[in-house]
């Protein structure tokens, strides 16, 4: 990696790198691709990772919003029996938490749960619309505002974890050798 020769050193290097990647692959399969790899233990045998993902889970989130959200329309309900605030409270919590409950089941599958995600994402923009309409014509800080705002860090939430690339892998497989 020097400046002067750095033609020659590079094709030297090249091939320096071919020869270790080429022994490199002979030790294991699942090493594919251009770099070397060097500092990565591979940590789980047979399962390819993710490069990029996020550093937490959306239904970690996700599941907690779902349940405020619905004990929110239910206690909102028992207060002011209004049928709306039950409705919307048991409509977009419960869709949040079903969405979020699955997207833990397929994550522990090893399968993505990017569709899940979205449909989170979407649950939470819409509730962040109504609850901003509803703070911009009653000017109250508590219901409308509160869930405004939590709605508006959960879609940045869930924004964040689309854009690093979806769930974190699962580490379940690490103890199932030691299982079977």
């Amino acid at each position: 990696m020097g400046m002067e020769g750095r033609g020659t050193d590079a094709s030297s290097y090249e091939s320096r790198a071919r020869l270790s990647h080429t022994a490199d692959a002979s030790k294991s399969p699942e090493d594919g691709g251009g770099k070397s790899g060097r500092g990565e233990p591979i940590q789980e045998n047979g399962v390819v990772q993710q490069k990029r993902a996020a550093k937490i889970h959306d239904f970690c989130f996700g599941i907690p919003y779902g349940g405020l959200v619905l004990s929110g329309g239910l206690l909102g309900f028992v207060l002011s029996r209004n049928p709306a605030t039950l409705s919307s409270g048991v409509l977009f919590g419960g869709a949040l938490l079903a969405l979020s409950t699955f997207s833990l089941k397929i994550w522990r599958q090893g399968k993505s749960s990017v569709p899940f995600i979205l449909g989170q994402a979407a649950l939470a923009a819409a509730l962040l619309w109504k609850n901003y309409q509803t703070y911009s014509l009653t000017k109250k800080a508590f219901p409308p505002g509160f869930y405004a705002a939590i709605s508006a860090a959960m879609l940045c939430f869930y924004s964040y974890v689309l854009i690093s690339g979806g769930n974190p892998p699962p580490k379940k497989l690490k103890s199932s050798p030691s299982v079977s």
